[in-house]
This record gives C-alpha cells, sequence and structure tokens, in this order.
C-alpha cells in the first residue's frame, strides 16, 4: 500500500509516548500527552477501584512496553484492561504487549475486522515511512483482541464505568469513542484533532472507508453530549470547543468543495482552491498535507448537493 510516505517530516523524532509528561485533568484520569511528535497519539490511564483502563497503546512494542510499565504502577495490582480507539498502528500496534503480560483487549466489532483486514497493509506501509518508523515496528505481531463486542460496551472498574462507544463509519470503519460519564470525559481518537486538519486515511484502492458525511454525524453528536473534557487523537486535550471546531472545519472542507464539484471543476484545482480557504481559516494548524485527501473523500462521496434534494 502506498500513498503516505510524502504525509511525515524527512527527519523526525522517535514516536516515543512519555510516561513522565502525563497529567490528571480528573481524578485517576489520567493524559499522556502526544508532545507534538509525528505518531504519536494522545493516551489515556483511568482507573476506578479494581481495574484500570489504558486508551491506545503508541506505535510498535517499545511503547507497549513502556505503556504498560506505567499502567502497572498507577493499577498498583488493580486489573488492567486496554482498548483502542481505532486499528492504525500508532494506536493499537502495541497491543501484544498487553496480551502477552495477560491484560485483556477490549474492541468493536468493526475494528476487530479491520484489523484483520487491512491490518497487515497498514504495517507494511508505516516500514515504508523511513528508519526511525521502521525501528519501531520491528518484530511487530499483530494479535487478536481478547474480546470483541458489539454496540456500546459498558466496563465496569469498580466504582467508576467507563463506556466503548462505536461510532460507525468516519475516520475508519471501526472508529470508537471512549467515554468516561462521571468526569464528563470523552477520548476521541483521530475522529477529534486539535490544531491540525483531520487526518483523511483516503488512499484509493487501497483503502475507502473514511466517510467524511459520516464523520460529519458523528461529530454532530459528540457536540450535543457536551463534554467538559475532550481528549483528541493527536493536539493539547481541552474542552468542548475542541469538538466545536472540528465540526466547524469538516463542514467548511465539504461545503468548499462540494461547491466547486458541482460546476464540474477539476479535483486537482479544488484541491488548491480548498487549500487556500482551510489555511486562511486556521492559519495556525499543521497537516496540511491531508487537505487532498479529504477533499477526494468528500468529492467521491457527492453527486447532488443536499439541499437541491430536499
Amino acid at each position: 500500500m502506498t500513498g503516505m510516505t510524502d504525509l511525515l517530516p524527512a527527519e523526525m523524532p522517535p514516536p516515543h509516548i512519555d510516561p513522565g509528561a502525563a497529567t490528571e485533568p480528573a481524578p485517576d484520569l489520567i493524559v499522556i500527552p502526544d508532545g507534538d511528535v509525528p505518531l504519536v497519539p494522545n493516551v489515556g490511564v483511568i482507573g476506578g477501584r479494581d481495574a484500570v483502563l489504558v486508551v491506545d497503546t503508541g506505535i510498535g512494542p517499545g511503547n507497549g512496553e513502556r505503556l504498560l510499565e506505567f499502567a502497572r504502577e498507577r493499577a498498583a495490582g488493580r486489573r488492567i484492561y486496554l482498548t483502542t480507539t481505532h486499528f492504525h498502528p500508532e494506536h493499537a500496534f502495541g497491543a501484544e504487549v498487553f496480551t502477552r503480560a495477560g491484560a485483556t483487549w477490549l474492541v468493536n466489532r468493526a475494528q476487530a475486522e479491520d484489523l484483520r483486514d487491512k491490518g497487515q497493509g497498514y504495517l507494511e506501509m508505516f516500514r515504508g515511512f523511513g528508519p526511525v518508523v521502521e525501528a519501531e515496528l520491528a518484530g511487530v505481531q499483530l494479535v487478536e483482541p481478547d474480546e470483541v463486542y458489539d454496540g456500546t460496551r459498558v466496563l465496569d472498574l469498580g466504582g467508576r464505568t467507563v463506556e466503548l462507544r462505536p461510532t460507525g463509519r468516519a475516520h475508519t470503519r471501526g472508529d470508537q469513542v471512549v467515554v468516561v460519564p462521571d468526569a464528563g470525559a470523552v477520548f476521541g481518537g483521530d475522529l477529534v484533532e486539535a490544531g491540525r486538519f483531520a487526518i483523511f486515511p483516503w488512499f484509493p484502492p487501497h483503502d475507502t472507508d473514511a466517510t467524511g458525511p459520516g464523520w460529519i454525524r458523528v461529530m454532530e453528536g459528540l457536540v450535543a453530549e457536551e463534554f467538559r473534557i475532550v481528549v483528541p487523537g493527536h493536539g493539547a486535550p481541552g474542552g468542548p470547543e475542541r469538538l466545536d471546531v472540528v465540526l466547524e472545519h469538516l463542514r467548511l472542507l465539504r461545503d468548499e468543495t462540494w461547491r466547486r464539484r458541482d460546476s464540474a471543476m477539476p479535483e486537482e484545482q479544488i484541491v488548491a482552491e480548498v487549500r487556500e480557504v482551510l489555511s486562511a481559516a486556521y492559519p495556525t494548524w499543521v497537516g496540511h498535507e491531508w487537505i487532498a485527501a479529504g477533499v477526494g473523500c468528500f468529492c467521491a462521496e457527492h453527486t447532488v448537493r443536499p439541499e437541491v434534494t430536499a
């Protein structure tokens, strides 16, 4: 699978999670921030009386080992669970370390299917990103989850429940968000980014499961819940404004793309013009390289503007 080799800086630091940077925005709810390092996600460690839940692993077994050590220290004898927001390597390809150590890895069915159908292809693609990333993926074993569920899985950690909610197709076929109701917190995975343009894994013909309209529907639902703590897949955690701006951005990307698509403008020109519009709207954001993929996704999903058929 090809198509992403130009989406990372030519020189980048090792994509290592840093447990020493952990913060605690709510009691027994830990966030290990990404530190603005490419291919490092925000990671969560959520505790209850009897167990802790780790959210995402970082890329490769080295990150898995670092995170497992931190989780064990934090758990202090409590049971350890793992869940992942989606199957992409920087979020889930350290899972083998947890399962080998006896932790229970839980994912929704669509995510398990993504891992089965696309995991090896993404592993090969990411290995092509250069020696830094290839080293992190050395020896990776793609293991099966311990528990696969349909619908929302409510996990009881003892005095605290956590909701593992599949969202339906959006960023991937198997996205899920992790909700901590008592803290008003949500871990959004790559459905939510802070200070960067939405990551559309749109790589025809290899992967075309991303859906812009579906992503917007998911974000509309999340915005309506008025979460107090929002942990994006990448970028600084914050409050409900993190969700608001993602929804605003996706709607702008959709409207600007579809308006030009309706005029039969060539896609290359659409990309150039939409990139200019979005760059002006969000001048401090990074990840401009993903705009073209977002335009391609919306172009492929649109034939007639919704208001015309209403």
